[in-house]
Formats: structure tokens, sequence, C-alpha cells
């Protein structure tokens, strides 16, 4: 019987996958801006309690299953031959399982060698989602994200080398008004060096980080957009699906690098040009945010 503790959190891509609670929380748990496991304590799961919950998916069930996701926050971060014990078990028990996702930071894919990813990546684990949240090692630093630009995209490099796909996340708004601009220029910059398949936009919303929030001289709705539009212009990676469609944006982008660069580009110049009828919206700053925990 699977035991959550709640809340658990997973990628959209992963909404068909049965997910596996590995480990509880996130061990870089320190980032400012970020509100996702402050209500827990990191700890990992046991080999052996971990093997009692895929073991008791009934057996009717074991067919269906394609997709695993290993939670929490930062489930990479277990111990290797832990981890290869639990693909392992995985396969096992999963005859038509074809991918395993889990989230990665810099600070987990530090403790995995370049090896290790690959090995990793034979048992299944296919797919790692990362946070950059920005290119920009200013911004970095004010959110204490602990890794700078350069140590994360080496980190991030290590796992495209082992043949992993790389899902990165970044925030527009996160370096407010004063350096929106710089923080798009450098998370395009980091994006075209990495070229990981998939890149997504958030922005930034109210979740157990209203200090941080408070800190911020916040982007209005036009200052996103010009921020949106100053990191799409910037993108020139070689093969990327960019996608801005978290609940927490006011609009939504889609398109693939490089053939859907000039649209992406005209989406967002069209967004401002219409919203610009709405009497004073894009000078309003959003005010979403999640109070469910």
């Amino acid at each position: 019987m699977l035991s959550y503790v709640e809340p658990v959190f997973r990628p959209p891509s992963e909404a068909r996958s049965l997910i596996f609670q590995i480990s509880i929380g996130c061990s870089q748990n320190h980032c400012t801006f970020c509100g996702m496991y402050k209500m827990k304590r990191f700890r990992l799961k046991p080999v052996e309690e971990v093997f009692a919950e895929i073991d008791g998916i009934a057996p009717r069930f074991r067919p269906h299953v394609d997709r695993v996701f290993l939670a929490d926050g930062d489930a990479l971060v277990y111990p290797f031959d832990g981890l290869c014990a639990i693909l392992d078990r995985l396969a096992a028990v999963f005859p038509h399982l074809a991918r395993v996702g889990s989230y990665a930071s810099p600070k987990s894919l530090a403790t995995k060698g370049l090896e290790e990813l690959r090995r990793l990546r034979e048992k299944r684990l296919r797919i790692l989602y990362f946070g950059l949240e920005s290119g920009d090692d200013t911004t970095l630093a004010a959110v204490n994200k602990g890794f700078s630009a350069e140590e994360m995209a080496r980190e991030a490099l290590k796992a495209r080398e082992a043949g992993m796909k790389l899902s990165v996340t970044a925030i527009l708004g996160l370096a407010g008004r004063g350096r929106s601009l710089e923080h798009a220029r450098a998370t395009a910059a980091w994006v075209n060096r990495v070229n990981p398949e998939y890149f997504s936009l958030l922005t930034l919303f109210h979740r157990h980080n209203d200090d941080f929030i408070r800190t911020l001289d916040q982007c209005t709705r036009r200052e996103l957009l010009r921020e949106a539009r100053e990191l799409v212009a910037g993108l020139a990676p070689q093969k990327t699906i960019l996608r801005s469609n978290h609940v927490s944006n006011f609009l939504e982008l889609a398109g693939s690098y490089p053939k859907d660069r000039e649209r992406l580009i005209a989406d967002v110049d069209g967004a401002i040009a219409r919203l610009e009828r709405v009497p004073g919206y894009l000078d309003q700053v959003p005010e979403y945010g999640e109070e469910y925990y």
C-alpha cells in the first residue's frame, strides 16, 4: 500500500505516472522563493519500505504501469546503490515500464558521477526535472539557491552526457524589477549552452514565500511580458521544447526551438498589444497564490 507524506508534488508531464515517494521533502530546502517542502524535514525512506510499496501494487494493475515518478523534491540524492536496487525492483514488478523520472537539484546531481548516471539511465531513469530558476548569479544568490549558474551548467551537462533528458524550469519575475532583463538574458544564455530537451517558464507566485516576496520590488504584468520577450528572443538552443503553461502564468507559450522562435516572439508582442486595450491590467502586479499547504 502506498504511504504518502502530504503534500506530494509532481511535474505536469508526470500526471499519468505512478508515484513512489522514496524521499521526504527536499535536501536543498533553503531556497527563499520556494514553498514546496517547507512543511517537511528531509529524510530518505529505507529501501525495504520502498520495496514493500512497490510489491504492494496489485498484480492486475502492474501491466498498465509504463511510467513511474520518484518523489519527493530531490529523489536523485538517494544513495546510488539503493537507487539502483529500487530501479531494478520497479523493472521486475512492472513489465511494461518504459521510463522513470525524478526531480534533481544541482546538489543531488553533484552526488552522482557520470558513470553512475549512465548506469541509472540504463535502469530506466530517463528524465530529470531541474530547477534552474535563473541563469543570473546575482539573482541566484538573492534567492539562496546555493549554486552558481556555472556550477549548475556543469551538473546539467553531465546529466546530458549520460544520456538523460532534462526538463529545466526558470521563474519570470524572480529578480524583481531591478534585474529583470539581466535575469532574462542570462537565463537564455544558460539554456543555449545546455540545450535541454524541455524548458518551462513559471511566474513567481505566493506559496510559503511571503518573506522573500516582501524583499522584492515586484514586476508588473507589463514588465513580466517584457522579461518573457527578452528571454524568448534570446533563446537559440539546438533542439528545445518551450512551455509556459503553469497555472502561475498569465500568458501561455508553446513551441520548439529553433523553428518557432519568431512565432514565439510574435506571440508575446501580440499579447502585449491585446492587453494594452484592458485599462490598467498591464500595470498591476499579479497576485496569484496557492493556499492549500
